[in-house]
Formats: structure tokens, sequence, C-alpha cells
């Protein structure tokens, strides 16, 4: 056989799409494993026209998930973004969006026995040592992908999912605030650089001469503007405890300005060298942190309520992403949302037998 067949689903998790695979099904050795992970995406090429990838960073993603050792966790998630056009593979952030699909295909997979109308899947997060909660519709013991939920950037309705976090700030950094400001100056503009899940430095789109309503494609095409923010990531990255993000994802970048859609602040993510279509979970999580947090950027342009839990409505590019926020004497404590999945392709991908011959 010149193919290795590896067995694959290939899922829809909340705005991304990836290949999902059990953690035995890949090799062991960490190297190996990116290179296979590389063929399977068809990666390093834009058009990733030999592999499954669809030629996007929201659409060459990897889960890898196995039975959980933790008492507190029913499986292990990792999370590994294939870069489109660099042979590298990034582990250096988690995906909520591919979260959405991880109880999804641990029940598909047999490693979470279905239980009742809806089945919680806890989850622990490899990449940031954090723990999410998943509740997966699962009527007739089997899951549930069809209903009547939309959510913004995903066409049609599915079947609700709702993840819970707990204990996420500073999953990255160490801190909520990385830096112990709430606001800093770099390159003579005030940033807040946040992790609740996701390291994001926020920035006043009116700083940089903008509307933060600009079109995705115009802001990619703004060579000036991304060389500005890229000057600024680097510059952070060391005070965010993240070391030299040269060749890392994160943090992400985000431009915010007031709500026009009645939301509590419109956004234009940045992931971190493309304008994102919509806006990762957990970015939108600290973006929404950050809003209830007195001095940020955020803070004093969101449109937001009072009360220890709020529903925040972050607005980007195609639509908006609601966080349900819970606080406890004015402290974050945890935060909760509605995702979609669906199941698209169950089969096996190949890769070329020269590469990794299965044992």
């Amino acid at each position: 056989m010149s193919q290795t067949r590896i067995p694959c689903l290939l899922m829809r998790g909340g705005t991304s799409k990836g290949a999902y695979f059990l953690h035995d099904d890949l090799p062991d050795d960490g190297s190996l494993r990116d290179r296979v992970l590389l063929a399977v995406m068809g990666s390093p090429d834009t058009r990733q026209i030999d592999g499954i990838g669809g030629a996007d960073s929201l659409t060459s993603k990897v889960a890898i998930i196995r039975p959980s050792q933790r008492v507190d966790a029913d499986v292990d998630y990792l999370f590994a973004q294939v870069l489109v056009d660099e042979a590298r593979v990034d582990y250096g952030q988690n995906c909520g969006n591919m979260l959405a699909g991880v109880g999804p295909f641990a029940i598909e997979r047999g490693l979470v026995k279905a239980s009742g109308p809806v089945t919680a899947v806890r989850i622990f997060m490899e990449n940031t040592g954090q723990l999410a909660t998943a509740q997966v519709p699962t009527p007739n013991g089997q899951v549930e992908y069809t209903g009547d939920t939309r959510i913004d950037g995903v066409p049609g309705h599915a079947a609700p999912l709702v993840i819970s976090f707990a204990n996420i700030a500073g999953s990255s950094c160490g801190a909520l605030l990385p830096t112990g400001n709430s606001c800093d100056l770099v390159d003579g503009i005030e940033v807040t650089c946040i992790d609740n899940g996701m390291p994001v430095i926020l920035l006043r789109a009116e700083d940089l001469g903008l509307s933060g309503q600009e079109s995705r494609e115009v802001l990619d095409a703004d060579g000036a503007l991304k060389a500005r923010l890229e000057s600024i990531r680097l510059q952070m990255g060391p005070c965010m405890n993240l070391g030299d993000v040269s060749q890392r994802n994160v943090p992400k970048m985000c431009l915010v300005s007031a709500p026009r859609q009645g939301g509590t602040l419109s956004t234009r993510s940045f992931i971190p060298h493309r304008c994102h279509a919509s806006i990762g979970v957990f970015g939108a999580v600290s973006v929404a942190s950050a809003c209830l947090i007195e001095g940020t950027i955020a803070h004093g342009i969101a449109v937001a309520g009072t009360g220890d839990q709020q529903r925040l409505s972050v607005e980007h590019p195609s639509g908006e992403f609601s966080i349900e926020v819970r606080l406890h004497n004015g402290a974050l404590t945890s935060c909760g949302l509605i995702r979609t999945a669906r199941l698209l392709f169950d089969g096996y991908v190949c890769i070329p037998a020269a590469l990794w011959t299965q044992a």
C-alpha cells in the first residue's frame, strides 16, 4: 500500500472546521506527528490542494482526543493549528470553536457513553491545562446535530451545545492582566493585554485612524496597519510572559470600537496576521472580560450592564458572539457560551506510506 489510512472524523466545531483524531491513531513521536498532520492538511501550500485543509487558518485545524486519567475530566483534548503556508504546527493556544466538536466526538467514538437527553462531557484542555464542560444533546442515546439554534458565521441552524468554563484566567500568560496593568502604552498607542482563555491585545480602532467597521478585506489589504500591529505584538509578547512570539499565533490582536448593532462592543480580530471572519471563542471571552474591568481599553467603550451575571454581545464582521459572564464581588468567576457542531465525514484520511506506516 502506498498510502497510510488514518481513522478520522471531519467536523465543524462552531465557526471552524477540522480533523478530529483519537490520540492512539497518530504517531507517539511529536515531530513525526507534526509531519503527519502537515500531510493530512496539505501544508505548506496556500491552496492546501494535496490535503483536506481548506486554504484558511479556520479550516486547517486538528483536535487530538484521548480518555483522561484525571478524576475531574472524561477526555483530554489537544488542539493543533496547522499553518497553511508554513511547515509548522502550533500548540500554543486553545481553540474554543474546535472544542465544540470534542464532546460529540467523544460520544461518537465511544469514549463517553450517552446518558439521557443531554450528556455532560468534561474536557481537559491540554494546551493550557484548563477544564471545560460540554452539554451535548443526546436524545435516544445518540448525538443530535439537528436543531433550531443559529450562530453567526455558520449558515443554517443546528442543535445547541452549551460549553462552560471555570478558572481560565491567565491560562497562557499566568494572569488575567499579564502586564499587571489594565492599560499600557506602546509605540504611542494605548493597549490592554488580557488572557481569559486566550492572550489578546486590545487597541482602539480610532487610535489607528480607523472606524472599527472596516471589512475584513479592507483590513487585510492594509499593509501599514498590519505592520504596526505586528510591531506592537512582538514588543508586548515578552511583557505578557509569552516570550518571543514571532513564530507563534498568540497573542491575538483586536481592534475595538463602539457597538453598532445593539451589542456590547464591536471588534475586528487578527489571528494574528489576518483579519478573522468573525472572532474566536476564547478571544471573544477575553474581550468580553475586558469590558467589565475598569481602566481597560474596552471598558471605556463597551455598553455593559450591571449585576453578577451578564450576557455580553461581542460584535464581529459576520455578526455577534454572546458570552455569559459570572462575577463574585466584582471578580470574574466563570463564563459560558452556546455553540453548535456537525459531523461532516467519518472515514479515513490518507497520507503517503513513505511518511508513516502504522505499526
